[in-house]
């Protein structure tokens, strides 16, 4: 027999409490909409009233199979339930669940709130009873708890018993300092549920300053909490709240947890994790970890020869899970450090076999040695490498060649007499025996001046002829530079990470004195890789 276990996500409200962290509400419409088709129990928007963004999101809810849930706080002392304007709010929100925070901790209460202990457990029991009378079902965040159970445990619990005596559905243990440790949290859920709180109206709400919320997570269902709280990517104040994008896949995929509990996730939900994680970061603007558990560029990358070698054997021999049961894909990158079964490896991958000993493999390799003698780095960027490979191999399409390119950059007054600049590029490419040229102003819409790199960007991509239809739906989404050398012989490594509609990204390297020049050889790459992979034909004679 499985129990069900609950997942409640709260990316819109605590996720929201990330430093340099702010969503419009067309974001989080987006948000909520993806947290829904993952399949978590319960969407937490954010606290009504609070800003303009969260009561426009209110009032224009998504239509959701995931439980909508506001939240806010307990009364405040002095007033009925009924008469409180900052409860009124949250219940005007409408949603079928309402979220209240409440102190638990003695200390706390007494310095923060300014009341006395039993003025408190009233606030905490009228405003359950009130939400419950009004239909909602009910949550207690119960703040600062573990901190709280540790200073005065009897106090604590009776926090807790008197939300569950209201009527709360769950009662959720906070760690909101983030500083308590698992064992020490799987000792106090099993003392709260030995004193009163079944476990299966318990939640669990983590935060992770010491590294540990997730294993804190765990921890608490292990002890018999079962209703588990975090956040896409980790987001979160401070250091960040328990990932469900770890959490989701270990309880669906390790053991003891895959055996004993069911989560509204199911196996093709999963499959698309790595795309809402990757979704969540570009809305941030923000650069995927490349070392997040599951989802991370790097999370399957087996750089050392040793291991490609017998990940070619089997795979499980460096694998904890399959990578595509995520939604991610198996890298074996290229670098100076790189054997013949990577290379192979890697090969295979790009769909192109090539028997073992075969002399190709070792000029491959020599080629890449040279090439990051040069500066250039493979290890970040595939596609680069796999179109050196196919080069030496001579395997490589060409599509279009570029006769010439140039950038300017001008400063000048705009009719405000302020000084702007104003970058343009012009490119000329060839297809078969038609030449074409395309100019373009790095402008954006708001009149600023984007840089050469982004003009020259939109030149090359402007008019590809009969190429233009493959590559209308890529763009460029990183741009890393690196100097190589120092002083006057100064060498620079631009590495570009695009992406196309399907949501693919791929990695493209440029090395030269020039940055310009080496922006353009990593767009000219990620062009090219991108007509190789969608099977472009090659350019007429």
């Amino acid at each position: 027999m499985t129990e069900r276990l609950f997942l409640f996500d709260t990316t819109l409200r605590d996720g929201q409490q990330t430093h340099g962290v702010q969503f419009s509400t067309p974001e989080k419409r987006k948000i909520a909409e993806a947290l829904d088709a993952l399949g978590v129990d319960y969407v937490e928007g954010g606290w009504p009233g609070a800003n303009p963004t969260d009561s426009e999101f209110f009032e224009e809810a998504p239509a959701l199979r995931a439980t909508f849930t506001a939240f806010g706080m307990t009364k405040r002392a002095g007033r009925s339930a009924a008469n409180d304007d900052v409860l009124a709010g949250v219940l005007n929100a409408g949603t079928p669940a309402v979220c209240l925070v409440g102190k638990t901790h003695d200390f706390h209460v007494e310095t923060a709130l300014g009341i006395t202990l039993e003025e408190n457990l009233e606030n905490i029991r009228a405003s359950v009873a009130h939400c419950v009378d009004e239909g909602r079902e009910t949550l207690l965040d119960a703040e600062h708890f573990f901190d709280g159970w540790k200073a005065n445990p009897d106090y604590a619990l009776k926090c807790l018993l008197a939300a569950l005596e209201a009527g709360a559905r769950w009662i959720v243990l906070c760690d909101t300092n983030g500083g308590t440790l698992p064992r020490e949290v799987g000792r106090i859920v099993c003392e709260v549920i030995a004193g009163g709180v079944p476990g299966d109206k318990l939640g669990i709400h983590t935060h992770d300053d010491t590294g540990n919320a997730v294993a804190n997570t765990l921890a608490a269902v292990d002890a018999g909490a079962r209703q588990v709280q975090g956040t896409l990517n980790g987001l979160g104040e401070r250091c960040g709240n328990a990932n469900l994008t770890t959490l989701i896949p270990t309880l669906l995929l390790k053991e003891p947890y895959r055996s004993r509990f069911e989560i509204g996730v199911t196996e093709e939900a999963l499959a698309r994790l790595t795309r809402t994680s990757r979704m969540l970061d570009d809305i941030l603007n923000r650069v995927p970890l490349r070392t997040a558990p599951y989802v991370g560029a790097s999370a399957f990358a087996h750089k050392a020869g040793l291991h490609a070698s017998a990940i070619l054997k089997d795979p499980t021999t460096y694998e904890h899970v399959e990578p595509s049961l995520v939604g991610n894909a198996r890298i074996v990158p290229m670098s100076n450090q790189a054997g013949q079964s990577n290379l192979r490896m890697r090969l295979l991958d790009m769909g192109l076999e090539v028997e073992k000993g075969d002399p190709a493999l070792g000029r491959i390799l020599e080629e890449v040695k040279a090439r990051e003698g040069q500066g250039y780095s493979y290890d970040t960027a595939q596609a680069s490498f796999e179109l050196v490979a196919r080069e030496a191999l001579g395997r490589l399409p060409h599509f279009f060649e570029v006769k010439r390119y140039r950038v300017t950059v001008e400063r000048r007054k705009n009719k405000y007499n302020r000084m702007i600049s104003l970058s343009e590029a012009v490119v000329v490419v060839k297809v078969g025996e038609e030449k074409m040229l395309s100019v373009s102003e790095s402008m954006d819409e708001t009149g600023s001046d984007r840089g050469p790199v982004n003009a020259l960007a939109k030149a090359l991509a402007k008019d590809l002829g009969p190429y233009q239809g493959y590559i209308d739906d890529m763009r460029l989404v990183d741009f890393k530079v690196r100097i190589t050398q120092g002083g006057t012989e100064a060498v620079t490594r631009v590495v570009i990470d695009s992406e196309d509609s399907t949501g693919k990204r791929w990695s493209t390297v440029g090395v030269s004195p020039n940055i310009v020049d080496a922006s353009f050889e990593a767009l000219l790459d990620a062009i090219n890789w991108k007509l190789v992979r969608d099977g472009a034909p090659e350019r007429p004679a």
